[in-house]
């Protein structure tokens, strides 16, 4: 096993980073066009921050595939000349879908660095113009297209590889993983941006058409156009802009093998599992000090490794976390408030800033009937293709 990992310098000798402002559309079917989707975020996310566009110093777009969905590349530009960002640096951000977590970083980094003092990021996908054999082969592509896509596995086909791995390591059978999905729906119904607001049962995931192995359809997250948007700032300045501006703390990146045939465990994601210890070597906070946590639920199994490579559960232990309770809302530390990949949606570049999107609604506390309450650190995980990259970041409310 071997990894590519970003070496981070000492984050309190650089400038502070901080959100002022959020903006995002609803997630599904959208009869919009992809430049359309993003220019409404970026819009409300200048609304919420009550800054001009003119005030903005650069524009990063993360985004997985314009091209093949929507017949569009170059869209950095063109989504900045509509909202009139006066020929700002604008750069469009790829790495499947951790896209939109890596457009993040990447704007954190602008800032941190003294090249810019408020930078606008943005995510989008218009996914559902083309066929299901369209979308899988375009999704695919962030795999290792020589040795697996090759040979007609799909990315349901890979995660079902690891799910059946999961199930056998641990002893468990797809009845412990099922209250993953229903628990995610459940907070789903709660948000109003969501793609599917539909309450399921563990009857309802156990019995749904099987799509591959042990994957049935409610273990996948759904096909789904949308975007979001978050404005950056030095954090020097943010209560100059804002009332409540909340704080990076730590932004992380790690990288891993593409292939899952060349993995030693396709169990556990080294990239999440590097990006995280980072995180928290970063933040100085430890991870009981979490108190929400949005992450990458692609496929239902991804939930449970997530929590086990960023340390909040042992190894093999990760399901327990729906089944006790203690990831729902009400519980010791909620995961995916906002419905997660499985029932909010995945247009594949604007998640990882959706995330965010969420976070930040919970520490204000603007997050409505799925308030975490006292809610004053929050993390989230992104992740590319499978496991090879993963972006971290860990947000607090500002002092």
């Amino acid at each position: 096993m071997y990894y590519i990992r970003t070496s981070h310098p000492k984050e309190n000798s650089l400038r502070g980073v901080s959100v002022i402002g959020i903006g995002m559309t609803s997630f599904g079917s959208s009869s919009e066009s992809i430049i359309s989707l993003a220019s409404n975020a970026c819009k409300l996310s200048l609304q919420d921050a009550r800054i001009d566009q003119r005030k903005i110093d650069a524009f990063y777009l993360g985004n997985f595939a314009g091209e093949s969905f929507s017949g569009q590349n170059h869209l950095a530009p063109l989504i900045s000349n509509i909202l009139g960002l006066n020929l700002v640096p604008c750069t469009r951000v790829e790495g499947a879908c951790a896209s939109g977590g890596l457009a993040l970083r990447q704007g954190i980094m602008a800032i941190k660095s003294g090249e810019a003092d408020i930078v606008m990021v943005c995510g989008v996908e218009k996914m559902t113009n083309v066929n299901n054999h369209r979308v899988n082969s375009i999704l695919s592509s962030a795999g290792d297209t020589f040795q697996e896509n090759s040979m007609g596995i799909s990315f349901a086909s890979l995660f079902a590889f690891i799910t059946q791995r999961y199930l056998y390591e641990n002893n468990i059978t797809r009845e412990e993983l099922s209250l993953i999905p229903v628990k995610n729906h459940s907070h789903g119904i709660l948000n109003e941006k969501a793609h599917i607001r539909k309450k399921i049962t563990k009857d309802d995931v156990l019995k749904s058409r099987r799509i591959s192995g042990p994957i049935g359809l409610l273990d996948c997250s759904p096909v789904s156009d949308g975007s979001a948007s978050v404005i950056l700032c030095g954090s020097e300045i943010a209560h100059d802009i804002h009332s409540k501006p909340i704080s990076i703390l730590a932004s992380t990146q790690s990288s891993d093998l593409v292939s899952l045939i060349e993995k030693n465990s396709i169990t556990s994601f080294e990239a999440t599992r590097k990006a995280a210890d980072s995180a928290f070597n970063i933040s100085g906070l430890e991870r009981s000090d979490i108190d929400l946590v949005e992450l990458h639920d692609c496929f239902t199994v991804a939930e449970p490794i997530a929590l086990e490579d960023m340390g909040f559960f042992k190894k093999g232990k990760g399901w327990r976390g729906a089944l006790e309770g203690m990831t729902l809302l009400g519980g010791s530390m909620p995961v995916n408030t906002s419905g997660g990949l499985k029932s909010k949606g995945h247009p594949v570049g604007a998640t990882g800033l959706a995330q965010i999107y969420e976070l930040i609604l919970q520490l204000r506390n603007s997050a409505g009937e799925r308030q975490v309450p006292d809610a004053r650190y929050a993390l989230s995980q992104n992740m590319g293709g499978l496991g090879a990259t993963c972006s971290i970041h860990i947000l607090g409310k500002m002092e």
